[in-house]
Formats: C-alpha cells, structure tokens, sequence
C-alpha cells in the first residue's frame, strides 16, 4: 500500500488584525458562550452593523468565516441562524480557543484524552505491523529530536509532534494520518500543557522509546500497550498542572494561557 502523504495543519482559518477578523471573534466567543443560543438568530445585517460599528462588507465576511466553521447557516431572506453545537466544527483552532475562554479547562483536557485514547493506541498498534524503513527513519528522527531537547518544552514539542504524526503516517490507513493533521491542533495544545509541570518533559522520554522499540520489533501489542501508559503519564501531568495551577503559586502557570499559546502558535 503506498505510503499516505504528509498532511498540512489546521491552520486557524482567519487574522484578527482585520476588521471582519475581530468580528467573527467577537461574535463566535458569543455563540460559543451560549450569549447567542442554537437556533436563535442574529440581528439583522443592517442593526448588527450599527451595533458593532463596522461597515456591512465586513460584516458579510465575518458570518462567511463562522459559516465555515459550522457556527451559522445564513440564508435569504431567513436570516442568520446559530446552528446546533453538534454541527460546528470543535477541532477549528479558533473554535477551540473560544471553548478554553468560555468553558473549565479540565472539560476540555478530558474530551481531548478520550479522543487522544481513541485513536492513538490502535494507531501504533497498526504502525508497528504496517512500518516501513522509511517511516521508522521518521519515528526514529523525531525520537532523536526530543532526546536532543532535553527539558526544554519549546524544543520538545515540534519532534514530539512530529513523533505522533508519524506513528499515524505509518499505519499506511488513508483515513488516519488525515485524522491526524485534523487534530493536530488539539494534540498541541495538550502537549503544552502537560510539558508545564515542574518536572518538564524529559521524563516522557522513555515512554516514546518504549513505543519506538515496539514498533521497530513489529509488536503491535506492545505499541498498544506502550501508548496508552504514555498517554496514562501524559494526563497525570496535566491533572498536576492544573492542581498546581489553583495553588496560586505565582510561578504556576495560568493553564488556559498555557494552552492558548498553542493555539496561537500554530496559527
């Protein structure tokens, strides 16, 4: 089976340095606060407008923006409606940060590890029967890059990233490495969190080598076992950063700051 090619990241689909930009976010963080309810509609194009003070040509691009991300559905003469939470799009990197602003952080840590839990642990167990030396090449690459890191977390997150999507790449399954770029956004922002206890994140080291090693020897048992202790260790990390969070210790790191560097840094 040909090897699925690279996917491109979620980039965060607008810049708010422009006007319809800083709309689109005013209105979105509203929508995903529950301010504007499912199913409701927005002002009229006219009295929205006036009431943010931008011209209607920005406006229009704005709900054209959140259209994309499954927040509206406009049509003629109807209106603008907010479409049901179930219909938007929550791995858009914009969508995301208005979720951490709006909503407990430990929410979304949680819906992020189940997803993670899904889909992770068969992957490797897939990419240690399906590898190829090219893609252990990647894997051992990556692996290289966060032993080169050491506990810096600014220099462990790309080759820890690039590590995960790899071992999706190499399960040769059409669908799962392009599930991988579509939540390589989440992952980031997971990563960053986990990697701000105060312990950093070189003590995940082994965890990833225990994958590599699996996945070298073609155990696709062992992969599945070794990524689910990795994500069981990852998700400790978490849970301490955010108990050490509300120590108020003022070294602590804010965890929704922490989490929305990544977005900010993918996009």
């Amino acid at each position: 089976m040909p090897r699925a090619k690279p996917q491109t990241r979620p980039d965060r689909t607008f810049s708010r340095s422009s006007v319809h930009g800083q709309v689109a976010h005013e209105i979105g963080l509203k929508i995903v606060r529950g301010e504007l309810a499912p199913g409701s509609f927005l002002p009229t194009e006219e009295e929205l407008s006036v009431q943010l003070g931008v011209s209607r040509t920005a406006l229009r691009e704005a709900i054209k923006l959140m259209a994309a991300k499954g927040l509206v559905q406009s049509r003629r003469k109807a209106g603008t409606r907010i479409r049901p939470r179930a219909e938007w799009n929550m791995l858009d990197p914009d969508i995301l940060a208005w979720q951490l602003a709006a909503a407990p952080v430990e929410r979304f840590v949680k819906d992020l590890f189940e997803l993670r839990l899904m889909i992770e642990p068969q992957g490797a167990r897939l990419a240690a029967l399906r590898r190829t030396d090219e893609d252990l090449t990647r894997l051992e690459s990556a692996y290289a890059g966060m032993a080169a890191a050491g506990n810096d977390a600014e220099r462990w997150e790309e080759p820890d990233m690039r590590f995960h999507q790899s071992l999706l790449q190499a399960t040769h399954n059409e669908l799962m490495a392009p599930l991988g770029a579509l939540i390589e956004t989440a992952l980031a922002m997971g990563f960053r969190l986990s990697n701000a206890t105060p312990g950093g994140p070189r003590h995940a080291l082994g965890k990833h080598k225990a994958i590599l090693d699996a996945v070298v020897a073609q155990d696709g048992e062992g992969a599945h076992r070794a990524m689910v202790e990795l994500l069981d260790n990852t998700m400790g990390d978490v849970r301490r950063a955010l108990d050490w969070a509300r120590t108020g210790d003022p070294n602590a790191p804010d965890p929704v700051e922490t989490v929305l560097a990544g977005v900010r840094r993918r996009g």
